[in-house]
């Protein structure tokens, strides 16, 4: 089965960036959407951005005009942008492939922590 890995966690200050890359183990069929997820310490899993199979993107409202997702499907990587991070966008992130008919695939997920 094809796994994912995420990269380019860190810490990071308030209004620094991150670029976060999502490789996959091997090419993957039938996938419906690609996004990034995050979960803050006490909180639940919360979608932060998603890129369809057709190439829209859309974003957590607070994520809008900083964060850019994308993919390059030769290099089977997602990539997320970050831009002016805050210290409440601290978490741990996580790529997911959403695929049609089948268990969506979850990477194991990378720590960003913004300081204040």
């Amino acid at each position: 089965q094809v796994q994912l890995m995420e990269s380019g966690g860190g810490l990071v200050q308030a209004g620094g960036s991150l670029r976060l890359s999502c490789a996959a183990s091997g090419s993957i069929n039938g996938v419906d959407a690609m996004g990034w997820y995050r979960q803050a310490p006490g909180k639940q899993r919360e979608s932060v951005a998603v890129i369809t199979r057709f190439g829209r993107t859309d974003y957590v409202e607070s994520a809008k005009g900083r964060f850019s997702i994308s993919r390059d499907s030769a290099k089977n990587t997602m990539y997320l942008q970050m831009n002016s991070l805050k210290p409440e966008e601290t978490g741990v992130y996580y790529c997911n492939v959403a695929l049609t008919g089948r268990v969506p695939l979850w990477g194991q997920g990378t720590q960003v922590t913004v300081s204040s």
